[in-house]
Formats: structure tokens, sequence, C-alpha cells
């Protein structure tokens, strides 16, 4: 069976692979979540975006086997699924930015490709403009507080990092915006269970889990490979976790929250280059798609 193949055979997405989204349509979800008025009975908005890092589309189809899946927790919720793609451009298009880590992740925070955000790859500095949704947000003041929380070193916290450039500009302005990088995705997911624990918690929070990616590069991006299969699982483990905890909140009920789960880009064997798998992505998203 083809890729396009199994990639028809996802139930989910209410698009199909061939009108794909842009994976830059996360910023608009966010800035739309964020600009628009509040629901009768809310008073404050929040959002919460969970990657996983490295996931390929196919894995959607293993969810059955998972009794905590916060995709299928969502979906199951009322929840709402498209395609989105990673590359600049849809398949079967020659790709226009690398299908990687930095520029993935760095489209969907600044809305724009690498021809703009100029990360062109890994170890690459991002200057300040075009501001990532940290920024706008911050600056902007909706909402009054963001958090971004990693355990990859190369997204703000070692030489050549993404956002170093923008981590001095928070510090320089004083906006209010936290970059915790931890030892682990176990780490990271405790560090987002504590925020959302806390009565002021942020508002926006921007998380990113390596589970899949690592066990991609490992032995395959296929759920044929248990270790692979396994790391998704966990991902959707720690990501029902964190709707736990969203959901746990004494002020939940008076919160207008997006949750949103996606993916930078997929995997070809054990690397990246791979234009089929690398291009589909996804958008999973607890309000619906406008």
């Amino acid at each position: 069976m083809s890729y396009q193949e199994k990639l028809a055979t996802i139930r989910f997405p209410e698009n199909t692979w061939q009108n794909a989204r842009n994976q830059t349509e996360l910023y608009r979800l966010i800035m739309q979540h964020f600009s628009a008025p509040l629901p009768k009975g809310k008073r404050t908005k929040k959002a919460i975006v969970i990657g996983y890092d490295g996931c390929t589309c196919e894995m959607l189809n293993c969810l059955d086997g998972e009794a905590r899946s916060a995709v299928k927790h969502l979906i199951e919720n009322g929840g709402h699924a498209i395609f989105s793609y990673a590359g600049g451009a849809p398949y079967p298009a020659p790709i226009v930015q690398e299908t990687s880590t930095a520029p993935g992740w760095c489209s969907m925070l600044t809305g724009t490709l690498a021809e703009r955000h100029r990360v062109f790859d890994n170890g690459i500095t991002k200057a300040v403009e075009p501001k990532t949704l940290f920024l706008r947000l911050a600056e902007e003041e909706a909402p009054k507080s963001s958090a971004f929380y990693v355990s990859w070193e190369g997204h703000f916290s070692e030489e050549g990092a993404t956002y170093l450039e923008e981590k001095r500009y928070v510090a320089e302005k004083q906006l209010s915006v936290k970059y915790v990088c931890a030892e682990s995705d176990e780490d990271t997911r405790d560090n987002v269970l504590r925020d959302l624990a806390s009565p002021a918690c942020s508002d926006f929070l921007f998380c990113i889990l390596e589970y899949t990616d690592h066990a991609g590069h490992g032995v395959d991006y296929l759920p044929e490979k248990p270790e692979y299969l396994q790391a998704f699982y966990d991902a959707e483990k720690a990501g029902m976790d964190m709707i736990d905890a969203v959901r746990s909140r004494e002020t939940f009920a008076e919160e207008d929250w997006l949750v949103l789960i996606t993916s930078d880009h997929g995997g070809y064997h054990c690397g990246h280059g791979g234009p089929t798998l690398e291009g589909a992505t996804f958008i999973i998203s607890n309000q619906e798609f406008l």
C-alpha cells in the first residue's frame, strides 16, 4: 500500500491530504481564538498546544490500542481534525523549506515560511521579526502570560538555538513569557502539569514532546516498529495528562480553552527527507475549524 493510500484510510480528518492546510494554520487558530469575543459565561481565554515532534499522520490509525489517548478524547468529545502539511507546499509539489524541527515549529509560531522567518534548518537563530505568537500575544496583552515548554535544547537553550534573540527581547521588554527546557519529556509533562495546577497558570502554553521523533530516528518512523508505536502511546498519555489537568482546574467552567495537538513533520526511514511522509502532518482541535 502506498503512503497516499494509507493516508486515505485515516478516518478522523475533515479534509483530505490532497487539500491539506499549511501548518501555519496553527498560528491563525491561536490568534483567532484570543481575538474572538468571550462566549457567554466565560471570563478568561486560554490555550494549550501539545506538540508531538516527528509524529506521522498514519499514527492516527493506532488510537484504538491506547486507552489514554489525547487525540481520541478530543475527537470523541466534539473535537475536530484536519490534515496539514510541512515543507511549505503540499505533496506532490516540491517542498520549499526543510521538513525539520526548527523550521516546522517556527512556521507554526510565526505564521510564515522560512523565506520570511529565515530558519531554514536546525541550528539557526531567528531574528525577533517576524514575531512569534509569544511576542505578539504578550505585546498585545492578550493573553497576559505565556510559557514555552520543551526538552530539546535547540529551541532556546544552546548556541545557535532558534529563539535566543527572542528570549533576550523578552527579558529586555520584561514581557510575561517564560521559556523552560527540561531534561526529558517526562519533565516537560510535569512542568506543564505544575503550570496548569496553579490558579494563575499561563494563559497560553506551548509544549513539545520528543517521544516520537527520538524513536523515529532510532528505529524508523513506522507504526510497525514497536518502539515508534510505544513512543506515540507515551506522547498520547502525556497529552491526556495535560488535558485532564486543564479539565480539573477549579476555574475551568469560566475559562474558554482552545486545545490543539499537532506535529511539526513526519519521517522517512530513520531520518527526514521523504517528501510524501514529511509533508503530511495533522492538527487536532477541541474547537471547530473556521
